[in-house]
């Protein structure tokens, strides 16, 4: 269920704090655990350092970001990939008989 409008977008109190410290533009990094914030215009240009849980991610806030949560740019688990030798085999056999029918 989405927030209410009555109520207006969550933003953590001290990212503003931290953003009055910056200048939008500047290449430093805002470090922010605080990844269900709602990006805001006034977010626009700075570079948030985003927590996954293990690192920060940068994630420099952009004018099509705005409405999104910080997290959605920062992702917590690792894709690793589909399938393994079995897959790699059956591609690279579709490669081949589509190479040497289109000969």
């Amino acid at each position: 269920m989405s927030r209410s409008i009555k109520k207006g977008p969550y933003t953590d109190p001290k990212l503003f704090k931290k953003m009055k410290k910056v200048k939008p533009g500047e290449n430093t990094v805002i470090k922010t655990w605080a990844r269900e914030s709602t990006i805001t215009l006034d977010m626009v240009g700075y570079i948030f350092g985003v927590h996954n849980g293990k690192i920060h991610i940068p994630v420099r806030v952009s004018e099509n970001m705005v409405g999104h949560k910080l997290g959605e740019f920062s992702h917590t688990r690792k894709f690793v990939g589909h399938g393994g030798k079995m897959a790699k085999a059956q591609t690279k056999e579709e490669i081949s008989t589509t190479t040497t029918t289109t000969k």
